[in-house]
């Protein structure tokens, strides 16, 4: 009997784990705004894009071996679609567990790659877990409809991690193409490859 009311406790406590865990947003779902501080001590929001057609938003980091090897592919999109689909680069690591991801070497890093574009601190991680960002990068390429963001791909941003020249599938780049040419995304959804998002200690 003991067993039993072990395993049905058990059972209870995953069911409670699962509901509490965030599923994060899938395609075609619309994305709550955000407001978040930038290296330059401004706060960012989806909301002041007002003549973009969208945004590639890109959950990313100082320290992952992954992140540093898109850094710039990045920084290429950034420049190609700064107009029309600009690059918001989003830090959820816990400094508490990744000390090069805070803040200050957040502003050190930005300046030293020379970014255009926005790199945002998520210190509560709540925009990260309500997108459901699991790794360095995620990309979640947002499409604008009216004064709302909707999801229109969620991913990697190629499929060759090592080397950009060997990627013959640029995932992100077809996704913002078509959307611009006002046509379906050709792909909506790859597995994200890179380190996990370092999360705040329980």
């Amino acid at each position: 009997m003991k067993y039993f009311k072990s395993l049905i406790a058990a059972a209870f406590v995953a069911v409670l784990f699962v509901a509490a865990k965030p599923a994060g947003y899938g395609v075609g779902d619309t994305v709550a705004d955000f407001k978040l501080k930038n290296v330059d001590g401004k706060m960012i929001s989806l909301a002041d894009f007002k003549s973009a057609k969208g945004a590639i938003v890109i959950f990313d980091c100082n320290t992952c071996p992954y992140s540093q090897k898109y850094n710039d592919r990045i920084i290429a999109l950034a420049k190609k679609y700064s107009s029309t689909f600009p690059v918001v680069a989003i830090n959820s690591n816990s400094p508490e567990v990744s000390p090069g991801d805070s803040f200050e070497e957040m502003v050190k890093y930005a300046k030293t790659k020379g970014y255009t574009f926005p790199y945002l601190f998520d210190e509560t991680q709540e925009v990260a877990h309500n997108y459901g960002a699991t790794n360095t990068p995620h990309v979640y390429v947002l499409k604008k409809e009216g004064a709302t963001f909707k999801v229109a791909y969620i991913g990697a941003i190629d499929n060759n991690t090592k080397d950009a020249a060997a990627a013959d599938k640029k995932y992100v780049e077809e996704a913002v193409d078509a959307l611009i040419a006002g046509k379906a995304v050709p792909t909506d959804k790859t597995k994200a490859i890179g380190c996990t998002i370092k999360w705040k200690p329980a």
